[in-house]
């Protein structure tokens, strides 16, 4: 089997890693060597929950490079349950609905993709909140 048809298989199990701090109990996202409000360098690795609501977004039309396929798409920042604010891009929503405080969820997608048979780049995203499902 061709090792980028065995990756596309796997199933996923990216989750929102950060960090939290013993000291002064923040959580911080991205993962980080010292806390950002106390200085503590001993950090715990910190798993959130993936739901937040949108704080701030914008549609971009130029992507940066490597994202041209994927044009255009929301950009957003997302405060999660937790606190911290997350940069991402907004999937599986139609720009025009997409509202400040809207319930949103992380979700795995394709972002990458490196020739027929090169290897698929998977990353986290958000998404409206499916209700009744």
């Amino acid at each position: 089997m061709q090792i980028a048809r065995a990756w596309r298989q796997q199933p996923s199990n990216l989750r929102l890693v950060g960090s939290r701090c013993p000291k002064c109990e923040a959580l911080l996202f991205p993962e980080r060597i010292r806390c950002e409000r106390c200085g503590e360098t001993e950090l715990e690795a910190y798993a959130f929950g993936g739901l937040g609501k949108v704080f701030s977004h914008s549609q971009v039309h130029e992507a940066p490079c490597g994202f041209e396929s994927q044009v255009p798409y929301v950009a957003a920042l997302v405060r999660l349950d937790e606190g911290p604010l997350v940069a991402t891009m907004l999937a599986d929503v139609d720009p025009e609905e997409v509202r400040v405080g809207m319930e949103v969820e992380m979700v795995t997608r394709r972002i990458l993709v490196q020739g027929d048979d090169g290897p698929i780049t998977y990353a986290y995203k958000f998404a409206p909140v499916l209700k009744g499902i």
